[in-house]
């Protein structure tokens, strides 16, 4: 992709203290258009410069025209902590390649993986900065390429925008207007969720059902999930117990969270601020770890096992690996979400409001969200 930041096309970004502050008076459930009007004051963040694409998209819809050069979205330009999230409100709408639809963007989520990107944790495999943070996107196509078939303008789609995490990411992300996304990464939205509760899922819904597909998880094993309140383990959870048809889940969480992961689907709640799972007497099939605790979970798993280690250390049998999105993965779990079999968590802190995209960022970084940290509506 062409770099969004260059010297001969930059786009001024006039953001000035009276925008910035009606921006922050913005309350979440706002409705669109003042929510809109919010996140072009600024947000109360810096302000940063992009430029337009010069390429030229193959688009088939006949509203293509209708979609702006330029658009609202949040952008960094060098890695660090929150501070350098910028707001821009003349961003490049980026260019759709054949493969690729635009998607106007309602909802987007953040995963932990999008504080460790910003913060240059893999910026050696990472797309050339300036980047448009977020992987996790839901909203309607508005224009398509001229090699996508399954999909046509007018469609309610969600998904993970980027094939792999780690490598080459997205440079325009999902925290903007508008995201260009190749077909194959994309389902429709399922039938009764919203776009807040839709853009909550694809990365960790399918990190989740990766990481059990990869243990080679089935009916009838049993299966300890550390983390269980959390964006990944709560579908770990939901997939483990009504999707795979576990003989038993166990999953740790705080004190407050205890009751929500039996409503999840726990059979056996573990209060870590109380009880360390290590020293507990039961043994599990598979051991599940998305909070770093690998060393210790290697203990409580039975021979033969495995052990799923999204973060920290990794002993035998753990095993590490990063999430391929994949659209065919969301649309084999539709039913679930539709059926009601599987059901999406938004921390109840949110959904944040475009303009508060730094606010969403640190609480995201305490660790104690519940479910995932969501961004809606997206004007």
């Amino acid at each position: 992709m062409q770099s969004l930041l260059s010297s001969s096309a930059l786009l001024a970004n006039p953001c000035t203290p009276a925008k910035l502050a009606a921006a922050a008076s913005v309350s979440v459930v706002a409705p669109r258009r003042s929510v809109a009007a919010a996140a072009a004051a600024g947000g109360g963040a810096r302000c940063v410069a992009v430029a337009a694409s010069s390429s030229s998209p193959a688009v088939t819809t006949a509203e293509a025209g209708e979609v702006p050069a330029t658009m609202k979205a949040w952008a960094y330009d060098e890695y660090g902590d929150g501070g350098v999230l910028k707001f821009n409100d003349a961003a490049a709408v980026p260019a759709v390649g054949e493969d690729q639809v635009l998607v106007r963007v309602a909802a987007a989520a953040l995963n932990p993986v999008d504080a460790k990107r910003r913060a240059g944790k893999f910026k050696a495999t990472d797309s050339p900065l300036p980047t448009v943070p977020g992987y996790d996107v839901a909203g309607v196509v508005v224009k398509t390429g001229s090699q996508v078939k399954g999909l046509k303008e007018g469609d309610e789609v969600y998904g993970n925008i980027s094939e792999k995490a780690l490598e080459g990411p997205k440079q325009s992300g999902s925290l903007a207007e508008y995201t260009a996304v190749e077909e194959k990464l994309l389902a429709l939205k399922p039938k009764g969720l919203d776009f807040a509760q839709a853009a909550g899922l694809p990365l960790a819904v399918e990190t989740a059902h990766e990481g059990l597909e990869r243990a080679g998880f089935s009916a009838g094993k049993s299966i300890l999930i550390l983390g269980g309140a959390g964006g990944v383990g709560s579908l770990a959870i939901q997939l483990a117990k009504h999707v795979y048809g576990a003989s038993k889940v166990a999953a740790t969480a705080s004190t407050p969270k205890l009751e929500l992961l039996k409503t999840l689907g726990a059979d056996v709640a573990i209060d870590y601020t109380k009880e360390n799972f290590e020293e507990l007497p039961d043994k599990y099939d598979i051991v599940f770890d998305a909070v770093g605790q690998g060393e210790k979970a290697v203990k409580v798993v039975k021979e033969g096992g495995s052990v799923v280690v999204l973060t920290g250390a990794v002993a035998p049998p753990g095993f590490r690996f990063v999430v391929t999105s994949d659209g065919s993965v969301l649309e084999k779990l539709n039913p679930y979400l539709e059926s009601g079999k599987v059901k999406p968590l938004v921390d109840p802190k949110g959904p944040f409001a475009f303009s508060q995209v730094v606010e969403a960022f640190s609480y995201l970084e305490t660790g104690r969200a519940t479910g995932k940290v969501v961004i809606s509506p997206i004007p």
